[in-house]
């Protein structure tokens, strides 16, 4: 190997980015216990660990090299996370209306990507399936949601899958996250209209949620990373 090509190795780890790893690690080991404690039933544990996942993931992505856009998409998770945490209509509605603002910094970040990267487009036959599934959904859910959410739900689920469906120009990971997002909110709502559950829910939400986030950072990390090499 050349001195050239060797320097990007050396300045990876000289610099910001050789706190990549522990990072990356340490929101690992956060959500390890966030998923165990809510397995466990200890509610104090999820406390602690939840509001901790998303910093560690913006942090990541920010010593990474990873767009404003996508740091400001975590944060704005983070404080989805916390208003969640709550058990009142009002901090549901703020807490996603945080979701709503993150998304929104997704979708600006991928059409940007998708500009950078002519040749890719969002798949038209995915964008219709997403359709399809959201209005089923919303049809099945409707009357067993609470009068006063029906129209914010609607109007989130509108926006979030509208979000799955681009992050599919970012390729497999960035896809895979949009999917895992729509399930997880999908989980919560079921709950909200009191539908059959799986047996230790809230594990399941925040199963689909930690993965999809980690999958759409990696997603627009590996993206930035190909457009500039």
């Amino acid at each position: 190997m050349s001195a050239t090509a060797s320097r990007p190795a050396r300045s990876e780890t000289a610099g910001p980015g050789r706190f990549a790893r522990p990072l990356l690690g340490a929101f690992l080991v956060a959500a390890a216990v966030d998923l165990a404690g809510l397995l466990a039933g200890l509610d104090t544990v999820h406390l602690v660990a939840k509001p901790l996942l998303m910093p560690l993931l913006a942090a990541y992505a920010a010593v990474r090299g990873g767009p404003r856009l996508l740091i400001a998409a975590l944060l704005f998770g983070w404080g989805g996370d916390v208003f969640l945490l709550g058990d009142s209509d009002l901090v549901f509605l703020v807490g996603m209306g945080s979701f709503a603002v993150g998304h929104v910094c997704y979708l600006t970040l991928f059409g940007r990507e998708q500009a950078r990267m002519a040749r890719t487009r969002a798949s038209l036959a995915a964008g219709i399936a997403y359709a399809v599934v959201l209005a089923v959904f919303l049809v099945l859910i409707w009357s067993d949601l609470p009068a006063e959410l029906r129209v914010p739900v609607a109007g989130y689920s509108l926006l979030l899958t509208a979000m799955a469906w681009r992050a599919g120009v970012l390729g497999r990971y960035a896809a895979a996250g949009g999917a895992l997002f729509l399930l997880s909110d999908a989980l919560i709502a079921t709950g909200i209209a009191e539908w059959p559950r799986l047996p230790a829910p809230d594990f399941w939400v925040m199963l689909t949620y930690i993965a999809a986030q980690l999958l759409l950072a990696l997603g627009v990390l590996r993206a930035g990373r190909v457009n500039h090499t």
